[in-house]
């Protein structure tokens, strides 16, 4: 029997931020696969490969939080890039998105296509298909996924500042 190979999944970076954006309040699973748009099997899945990676403990509850700012700090842009597409309407991310769009003023404005969003400008697949709907009700979770894209498509002056916002919640817990 062949052993098969455990690859993360652009899913599992939603739920770890997810898992963050809880804090110390106790989560399920179920709960946490209606806010993010995902079926519990996906969820679950997503935790265990988070384990394998040692991105998790072994209860699947906590996120080691080093680790995941090291895969987000050196291997995101290359595991998952992302480069801006057509311009479209919806939701802003990476420096479009708060918090950077307030220290960054651009005129090239980043989008998760939705029809529910704003405003227009160039499109960036989100990590994972529902993510413009789970934002739509966890500010903090949008916070995080926006500085990710910015990881993913930023140029060098976004990816530092990004990083680090990322730390100070991440590795600080803010």
């Amino acid at each position: 029997m062949k052993a098969q190979q455990v690859t993360m999944s652009p899913q599992d970076i939603v739920v770890l931020l997810k898992i963050i954006a809880y804090g110390d309040e106790i989560w399920f699973q179920k709960p946490m696969a209606e806010a993010l748009c995902m079926s519990q099997s996906e969820v679950s899945k997503s935790l265990a490969r988070s384990k394998y990676a040692g991105l998790l403990d072994s209860k699947g509850k906590k996120v080691f939080r080093a680790a995941l700012f090291d895969f987000l700090q050196f291997g995101i842009r290359y595991t998952f890039p992302q480069h801006p597409g057509a311009v479209v309407r919806g939701i802003p991310t990476s420096h479009s998105a708060s918090p950077l769009n307030k220290n960054i003023q651009s005129t090239d404005q980043y989008v998760w296509p939705s029809g529910k969003g704003t405003v227009k400008g160039q499109s960036i697949t989100p990590l994972f298909p529902s993510v413009t709907e789970a934002v739509q009700n966890d500010f903090q979770l949008y916070e995080l996924l926006a500085l990710v894209d910015a990881l993913r498509v930023g140029r060098a002056r976004e990816r530092a500042i990004a990083l680090e916002e990322l730390k100070t919640r991440i590795l600080n817990g803010k």
